[in-house]
């Protein structure tokens, strides 16, 4: 293969790769200086001029011309009298000998390798551009289109042919994807694996529920409101705190939009997640109050210090305060930062053959009844009155756990 030949054809594969002229150069360069090191043992005395373009390369070996009975004839930059006669006849000792060095004095071997070498280096390169470009991308919103469904993942494309990995654990388990759909996802992190980038995506993540609210409101685009907190169940619920800096704007209205049309959008996006958007404050006590919405509280215990809440709600508002399988109360917590406890507020008409569970808590271990009273059971009527799935649903509790805890209970009211 002729120099024109090598370069011409790494060149035009560089440029496929998007890799610029100047470092194109610098690889070229590298690979012909390391021939060189292979077969003359330096390059310290080579020059190496390569034109891309035109496909040229020109190599040059100078030395300096000593006495053929000199010491130095052995040095890599001398070269003996007698020797460079031959090169040119009328050459005298302490003259500069320029020699041309051709691709084809490495041999076929060697040449070969180089290519092969040439093309590694711009593989390695591009994919150190494609890790530094997604990296410096995390949490940003993407669109690509579904190339590959896999057990445990799904192999999608962007514009310019990456590959993008977004994993079952990172997917809206309503999700379902056909080959060729386009699917949006937030860049949730960008890995080395052996050499080559890995970019996660991620649908569960409340970053891409962020980034969707900024698409769908301008008002949060343009900083004239915050999002302060999202937590989510993906594809069950989603609660997100706003807040405005201008009194003039209703962050919960702005981001609904009229008649919901700006949160439809997301809606459809996250396969029907229900989401509440919450007016945030700095008020704890109506914070917390916002965040057990549509429940309404009768009363509440703050203790600050344990980062623990007591409410208490009437009987009809307790399942709503909990919400199904318990999806209300938990996200309610994890908005404010606090373990909430539910208790009913029966206002003095408690049930006179009603027990409380604290009166079982020598044959009940205590966490199992705080198991109970975080989803707003706290007496054994409330208990009995829900059948043994939902109990194992609402709790985490196992199913053997509830059964023995049914067994003491009815025991006291037979």
């Amino acid at each position: 293969m002729t120099s024109g030949l090598l370069i011409e054809s790494f060149a035009d594969f560089a440029r496929s790769k998007n890799i610029d002229r100047p470092t194109m150069i610098a690889i070229l360069e590298e690979v012909f200086r390391t021939m060189i090191r292979k077969k003359f043992g330096t390059d310290e005395n080579f020059d190496v001029i390569i034109n891309a373009e035109s496909g040229d390369l020109e190599m040059w070996r100078t030395r300096e011309i000593v006495d053929d009975n000199s010491e130095d004839i052995w040095d890599y930059d001398k070269i003996p009298l007698a020797e460079a006669r031959k090169i040119q006849d009328d050459f005298e000792v302490g003259e500069q000998v320029a020699e041309e060095v051709k691709l084809e004095d490495f041999g076929r071997r060697v040449v070969q390798t180089a290519r092969q070498t040439l093309i590694q280096k711009i593989k390695d390169m591009e994919k150190e551009l494609l890790y530094q470009k997604y990296k410096d991308q995390v949490g940003d919103l993407v669109g690509a289109e579904v190339y590959q469904l896999l057990k445990h993942e799904i192999i999608l494309v962007d514009s310019e042919n990456n590959e993008l990995s977004l994993p079952r654990t990172e997917q809206i388990p309503k999700d379902r994807y056909r080959k060729g759909e386009a699917v949006k996802a937030v860049i949730s992190r960008v890995e080395m694996l052996n050499g080559t980038p890995k970019i996660v995506l991620s649908r569960t993540s409340p970053v891409f529920l962020e980034r969707l609210f900024e698409i769908e409101v301008p008002e949060i685009y343009d900083g004239l409101i915050s999002i302060r907190k999202i937590v989510r169940e993906p594809g069950e619920r989603a609660k997100v705190a706003v807040e405005s800096y201008d009194d003039r704007i209703d962050p919960v209205g702005a981001c609904v939009g009229m008649k919901g049309s700006r949160i439809h959008g997301i809606v459809r996006e996250l396969g029907n997640e229900n989401i509440d958007v919450i007016n945030y404050t700095e008020n704890l006590e109506l914070l917390i109050s916002r965040a057990l919405s549509p429940a309404k509280i009768s009363t509440m215990q703050i203790d600050r210090d344990a980062k623990r809440v007591s409410v208490f709600l009437k009987p009809d508002q307790v399942s709503l305060a909990i919400g199904k399988g318990g999806q209300n109360i938990k996200l309610a917590g994890r908005l404010v930062d606090m373990e909430i406890d539910v208790f009913r507020d029966n206002e003095g008409q408690e049930d006179d053959e009603d027990v409380d569970l604290m009166e079982f808590s020598d044959e009940i271990d205590e966490w199992m009844i705080d198991e109970l009273r975080k989803v707003g059971l706290d007496t054994a009527k409330s208990v009995l009155a829900l059948s043994k799935e939902e109990l194992v649903r609402r709790t985490d509790l196992e199913e053997d756990t509830v059964e023995e805890i049914l067994s003491i209970l009815r025991q006291e009211f037979e």
